[in-house]
């Protein structure tokens, strides 16, 4: 059941920890200046945030790769299992039962002489209305479950699929919260440590700067720093942030980090936990009887695995990635509003996706179409962030923030690009005696 319910509960930056590299070395905006509901400045130099001053092209940039970490663990302490729990443990049985009633009933209409399937056919025929009129009444029935369970979205006003309580979903998250917390028990940093009170003071400040909104100021925003090297961050529907020492080693400065950790506080809010397991529930539900009828009507058992197989992969790829990639697109927008209100430069945030897109072109590693995937392309991520800066900008002057001074580092990041590019060309000129020196090659080399 880990790999039901865990779906988009959360988003975890996995970056292999590489000793050497770094983007930037000391941070080129000091987070001291903040909105007016800020209790302390953010400013301070901290150790594990590697950064850069302005203007100086990094020498390289860490590998920096997405991936979902998709479980959910029980814990000894509760009584009773959770309505979602409760679903997913029964879930197997639900689809053990229709491949049995579907192959029964293939079987049986295997068994029956010639001439009953004749009448069996007429009959249908015959009432051929009435079949109809029933399963549009089915129909009926489930459209009229999926409206009567929609609610409205916090802060975006979208319209989403609610079935299961959100109270149950706390309870899932304390016993997640007690899985973690016995896995890295020898891990976590104490409240002391300095990369322990930069994580503080972001999500403070975060969290102070959008108190205004309700579902910000109802969770209690818990740290824990894990000194892991991966990149992960990741924060409980409960309120429970927990950063791997990777992000902040690998993070360009405070402002990334911010947004990063905005991101992960908008999932939190925004509930995609119980949004996501419940549109699951309910495609599963309905891909139950589809099932059935694969299992009867199929001539073979073999065919009917393959049957069951193509289904499960149409309803991934058309239902539940394109969802999850909304749902990474939404706690992007809102992630970029709560770091806007908090008084971050939010042009930063498609910075690090284009990192990212960087990173992946210097290692050579190969592109999946977006489809394939559970999270936007890092391209189409950047994109979508310019696109939403300037509304980004709006908020952040309503805010009475500082004016933000020194260059746009979108505009640092495109001549470190063209550093790094002509510092290529430089590499591969005295190797190759055929170029031609007005068509200089640019590509990036696969080391």
């Amino acid at each position: 059941y880990r790999n039901i319910i865990g779906k988009g509960l959360r988003c975890l930056l996995d970056v292999p920890h590489t000793s050497g590299q770094e983007v930037y070395r000391n941070a080129h905006h000091n987070l001291g200046r903040l909105c007016s509901q800020s209790s302390q400045p953010l400013g301070e130099k901290i150790p594990s945030l590697q950064i850069n001053s302005v203007g100086q092209p990094p020498h390289d940039f860490p590998a920096l790769n997405i991936q979902i970490n998709r479980s959910f663990h029980t814990s000894q302490s509760l009584q009773a299992a959770p309505v979602p729990l409760f679903w997913i443990i029964v879930k197997p049985a639900q689809k053990l039962f229709a491949i049995i009633l579907g192959r029964s009933i293939r079987n049986w209409w295997k068994a029956l002489p010639p001439n009953k399937r004749e009448l069996f056919k007429e009959s249908a025929r015959k009432n051929k209305w009435k079949i109809l009129l029933g399963v549009s009444s089915l129909g009926v029935v489930f459209v009229m479950f999926y409206f009567t369970h929609l609610e409205e979205t916090p802060i975006t006003g979208r319209a989403r699929l609610l079935v299961f309580g959100k109270e149950h979903f706390r309870e899932l998250s304390q016993m997640e919260y007690d899985m973690w917390m016995e896995e890295f028990k020898n891990q976590m940093l104490p409240e002391t440590d300095a990369r322990y009170q930069v994580v503080e003071r972001v999500v403070g400040h975060l969290s102070e700067s959008n108190k205004d909104i309700p579902q910000v100021a109802a969770l209690k925003w818990v740290i824990h720093v894990v000194d892991e090297p991966g990149v992960n961050a990741f924060v409980l529907p409960n309120g429970q942030v927990f950063v791997f020492t990777g992000l902040l080693d690998a993070v360009s400065d405070i402002h990334q980090l911010s947004f990063i950790l905005g991101h992960e506080i908008a999932h939190a809010v925004l509930e995609h936990a119980v949004k996501k397991a419940s549109l699951v529930h309910f495609l599963d539900f309905l891909s139950l009887i589809f099932l059935t009828m694969i299992w009867a009507i199929c001539p073979r058992d073999s065919l009917a695995v393959v049957g069951q197989w193509i289904q499960s992969k149409l309803q991934e790829f058309m239902f539940d990635r394109p969802y999850s990639r909304t749902l990474e697109a939404e706690a992007d927008k809102v992630g970029l509003q709560f770091a806007a209100k908090a008084c971050v430069d939010v042009r930063a945030s498609s910075v690090f996706w284009q990192q990212m897109e960087l990173a992946e072109t210097i290692q050579g590693q190969p592109k999946l179409p977006e489809w394939l995937s559970t999270h936007p392309s890092h391209e189409n991520r950047a994109e979508h962030l310019d696109r939403l800066i300037p509304e980004a900008l709006k908020i952040r002057e309503s805010c009475n923030c500082p004016s933000l001074s020194g260059p746009d580092p979108r505009l640092i990041f495109r001549l470190n690009m063209q550093h790094l590019l002509e510092s290529s060309k430089g590499r591969e000129a005295p190797n190759s005696t055929k170029q031609d020196p007005s068509k200089p090659k640019l590509d990036f080399p696969h080391t």
